[in-house]
Parts: C-alpha cells; structure tokens; sequence
C-alpha cells in the first residue's frame, strides 16, 4: 500500500471513475474531483501525496489550478493528463515545476508508476522539509557564545586556540563544545560538520 493520497481533478466522470478504479487496484487511496474550482475550495495545506489534473477542463484549466496551488506554497507533486493537441501545454507546466506529463489515451501501468513516484517524491521533501526545520530549530538554541565555538570548531580550530582567540578559559570551550553537541543532538565535530553540510545542501 503506498501512503499519501493521489487527488484526481478531472471533469470527464469515466476517467475520474477509471483513474480511481485503476489506483485503487495498485493500493493507491485517492480522491476524486469534477472541477478545479471544487478542489480549491477544499485544498488545505496539511494535505500530502499528489495531484493527477486534467490540463483543460471547463472552468479553470489544470494548468490555472496549478499555478493558483503554488502560489498558495502547495508542494505536491502534480501529474497533468493532456489530450493529443495539448504538448506545448504540457511542456508550459514542467517549466513551472510540474512532476509529469502524460498523454490520453495512456498506458494504465505507466499512469499509476507515475502516481507512485510522485507520492514517493512528496514524502522525500517532506522528510526533508521535517529534518531542516529541526536543525534550523536546533541552531536557534544555541547562545551567541556557543556559535562563536560552533563556528571555529567547524574550521577545525583545537579547543586552546578557541581559548585563546575569545579570550575565556579552556574548560569553558570545553563546556560550550559540550553544549553544543548535546543541543545540535551530535557525538563529535565531524558529525556536527555532516549535518550542518547536509542541510546547506538540500
């Protein structure tokens, strides 16, 4: 079973309907739509998996629900299902970040790969979205003093050269390096320095 949801935003009901059918056979969960104007109205930022849009339905078109969701700070991953004449649309929402493009009529295995990748990227940023706001948390309880510490460890420096070079005492280096490890939740500098890497980087 895959976790996330994969939300379907189609106004042709036999798609709708085959799409879930389809998902669902694979161990899927998803929700289903008849208009973007419906799934805005019900969009809320705590919802996490995918999206599967229709670029052009009546109403607003999958490619304006897409833009109106980014500028709302969505960070689904979003499939767009095109008909033939529709690839400059297509390649349009992957310049805008879309996770797919995928022409109707299309293999209903490779529609649901798709689907679960995308469930599978969304987890990732959110994993990672999680672990950075934790460091970033991490990072603001530390004292002006200890990053001063944080700061010259990381260059490398030897606890008496800190001493010598904030002017304290070498057992309070000591103490602060200590601290340091403990709220940054690391055993040594190097650990220290991965996690601080790791998180520049993402």
């Amino acid at each position: 079973m895959s976790s996330g949801t994969a939300f379907l935003v189609d106004d042709d009901d036999a798609i709708r309907d085959a799409l879930a059918w389809l998902l669902r056979s694979r161990g899927v969960a998803s929700q289903a739509w008849s208009s973007a104007e419906a799934f805005l109205a019900d969009y809320r930022p705590d919802l996490n998996g995918c999206l599967v849009l229709d670029i052009r339905m009546s109403g607003m078109s999958g490619l304006e629900l897409f833009d109106q969701l980014l500028a709302l700070g969505c960070t689904m991953p979003a499939i767009f299902l095109t008909g033939h004449g529709d690839v400059p649309l297509a390649v349009q929402s992957l310049k805008k970040g879309a996770f797919d493009f995928i022409e109707k009529p299309c293999n209903d295995n490779e529609l649901v790969n798709r689907v679960i990748a995308a469930l599978q990227l969304d987890r990732e940023q959110r994993q990672h979205a999680a672990s950075t706001a934790s460091i970033e948390t991490r990072l603001r309880s530390l004292t002006n003093r200890e990053r001063e510490v944080m700061d010259r460890i990381l260059a490398g420096q030897y606890n008496k050269v800190i001493a010598a070079d904030l002017n304290i005492a070498m057992r309070t280096v000591e103490v602060h390096r200590a601290r340091i490890f403990e709220k940054m939740a690391v055993k040594s500098a190097v650990e220290l320095a991965q996690l601080l890497a790791g998180n520049q980087h993402g």
